[in-house]
């Protein structure tokens, strides 16, 4: 199994330097990603999930920092998982706008954003935004970079991908412009793909289709996926691993089958409670919910910082 790991994360801690104060965003996070698995990151907002991602690729911006930890990434240059091809690169010793971070980011890993409308460019078509991401980090000529654009956009299941090339993103629909962004992150084959809420701002039907198709596109890449939600039925359906994360730190991790069927930490068992069952509302009874909020990131309690609302914390 130690084979097939592709990245290491050790003790992360990504910190903002504000005026109001220091917020701990990222503050000792520690998990391992394999190869051709896919591992779901849950939490509620503002623990930090997002933070995470973003330093991984190195796009946390000033006053965001990352100050501490590893970040390990397996790169594999001969492309068939060779151990005696892989190099272990600490992508959190790169500084985010060097040469060796912007080969890897876009090519080995990418990250699908959740809002598409803000992360495409409104003033360029979908395809010269796609190309641009070919010909970065492929020796493609224009015409090449085109027709595969055109390619990917009909793989993520676009209609029409020879005319929708040409269309800006005022002109597509929400789930479009999400297969736009899938099209664009998997364009150099990455061997990691960053899915932060990708089905936020989609309705149900589109949501079941961009899972489905993540899917069907893991099977035949074999790319490794790091999928960020709130949604615990997503994580039942795709996840391999699960880490579940609370004010920045790790509050439990495991395969999918340990952490639904045999939860330890409090905070992860009350996220299982508060997912809905069927025949709740026809015996009157409410949804279980986590009492409280969680706490202001700039008056962070000390200890499990989980106990101001467990239940079962001793005073």
């Amino acid at each position: 199994m130690n084979d097939d790991i592709l990245l290491e994360v050790k003790d992360l801690k990504t910190h903002f330097f504000l005026d109001e104060g220091l917020i701990k965003a990222v503050n000792g996070v520690d998990f391992k990603m394999y190869r051709n698995r896919t591992m779901c990151v849950v939490g509620e907002s503002g623990c930090g999930k997002s933070v995470t991602a973003r330093s991984i690729i190195k796009i946390v911006v000033p006053p965001g920092e990352i100050v501490d930890g590893e970040i390990l990434f397996h790169r594999d240059r001969s492309g068939n998982s060779n151990s005696d091809s892989i190099e272990i690169v600490d992508l959190a010793a790169l500084d985010r706008t060097s040469s060796e971070i912007r080969e890897i980011r876009g090519d080995d890993i990418a990250m699908i954003f959740q809002e598409p409308m803000t992360s495409m460019s409104p003033v360029h078509t979908i395809g010269d935004q796609i190309v641009e991401a070919i010909r970065l980090h492929t020796p493609v000529s224009k015409k090449e970079a085109r027709e595969q654009a055109i390619e990917l956009l009909n793989r993520v299941g676009i209609p029409k991908p020879e005319m929708r090339v040409d269309a800006y993103t005022f002109q597509l629909s929400g789930g479009m412009l999400q297969r736009a962004m899938i099209a664009m992150a998997l364009s150099c084959h990455p061997t990691l793909l960053i899915a932060d809420e990708p089905t936020t701002a989609l309705d149900v039907t589109t949501q079941a289709q961009i899972l489905e198709l993540m899917i069907e596109l893991q099977e035949e890449t074999g790319m490794a996926i790091m999928l960020i939600t709130h949604d615990l039925g997503v994580v039942a359906e795709m996840a391999d691993d699960v880490v579940v994360m609370y004010l920045g730190t790790v509050a439990e991790k495991g395969n999918v089958i340990e952490v639904f069927h045999d939860a330890y930490h409090p905070y992860t068992q009350g996220l299982l409670r508060s997912i809905p069952k069927l025949g709740l509302r026809a015996a009157g009874k409410r949804l279980d919910s986590i009492e409280g909020m969680v706490p202001d990131p700039y008056n962070r309690p000390d200890g499990c910082p989980y106990h101001t609302r467990c239940e079962q914390a001793i005073s």
